[in-house]
């Protein structure tokens, strides 16, 4: 197993090589639950160097070793993706050894319990800021890394089906449109999920149209952004770069406090499967469910929970 990676997060100035022309794919908050068996399915199935990044790092390091244990091959680089820093240290860091990637999934979230006391103003800020804005900035600053036939996921949910936009209507259909729009910008979104944020704090959001989860808002953001994101790849001089969201399934993890039914491997069917999608693929800016059927994101009805 390549060690490199290990000797350089410890170095202050670390020498990298350049090892550009090696396929590379990169899973992020991929140190447990379905990041993990992620990591599991593509250390089996792609061709090239997994990269397991965290935001902890000798959490990530550890499961690193876990997987070496299982005879799975994984690189590591820290990365935290709500600290801008962290996330322009690891894309100089790609960029300098690799010269580019080919696969990012985009599976690192956070989520209140469902019994948390706090205001859903504190939950709204804390939530949108590290599922949707945190990203939103690893996107930004690793999309012009992508290498033609790129693949990206953004792991959504099962709440980030856009009929979760519940609130009292007629606000909630107002929304509703808004994210659905075909010409929808990436600044669009951000100030409609700083709106729910400002709605969230002032007491009033349900009336706005939002419903009482910052979870579910957030995570609407997400597959709202990956259509905007598939509309500027159509349009770019790479070809065959592609990004898709997913609906993993209820699964057994921290996040779910431990109800989900599913296990993580059958939690990382889905992404893997959208990472892993072949040359010319049809699937393009496609929300995806746990079982890899194509379901119609924006009129619904959404499938069976898991």
């Amino acid at each position: 197993m390549e060690c490199y990676h290990q000797l350089e997060t410890s170095l202050e100035n670390p020498v990298i090589v350049n090892m550009a022309g090696k396929r590379i794919a990169v899973v992020t908050g991929a140190n447990k639950g379905i990041g993990y068996g992620i990591m599991k399915e593509l250390c089996t199935k792609f061709n090239g160097l997994v990269y397991l990044t965290s935001r902890d790092e000798s959490r990530g390091l550890a499961a690193v070793k876990k997987l070496s244990e299982l005879g799975l091959q994984a690189q590591y680089h820290q990365l935290d993706i709500d600290n801008i820093g962290s996330i322009k240290k690891f894309a100089d860091y790609i960029k300098t050894k690799y010269d580019g990637f080919d696969v990012l999934v985009n599976n690192a979230a956070f989520a209140y319990s469902t019994d948390a006391t706090e205001p859903l103003g504190e939950q709204a800020e804390n939530t949108i800021r590290v599922n949707f804005t945190g990203t939103l900035n690893v996107c930004r600053e690793l999309f012009p890394l992508l290498r033609p036939g790129a693949r990206v996921v953004n792991v959504s949910s099962t709440a980030g089906h856009l009929l979760q936009i519940n609130g009292s209507e007629p606000a909630a259909s107002t929304l509703r449109e808004k994210f659905a729009s075909p010409t929808l910008t990436e600044d669009e979104i951000v100030s409609l999920v700083n709106q729910f944020v400002k709605d969230a704090k002032a007491g009033d959001w349900n009336a706005k149209g939002w419903p009482s989860s910052a979870y579910a808002v957030s995570k609407v953001a997400v597959s709202a952004l990956t259509r905007v994101q598939q509309r500027a790849f159509d349009a770019d001089l790479r070809k065959d770069v592609v990004v898709n969201s997913c609906h993993p399934g209820y699964v057994d993890t921290d996040m779910t406090a431990h109800k989900g039914p599913l296990t993580i491997e059958q939690g990382a069917v889905s992404p893997s499967y959208l990472a892993l999608l072949p040359p010319d693929t049809d699937l393009r800016g496609a929300y995806i469910w746990y079982d890899k059927q194509v379901v119609d994101w924006v009129n619904g009805p959404t499938p069976s929970l898991y």
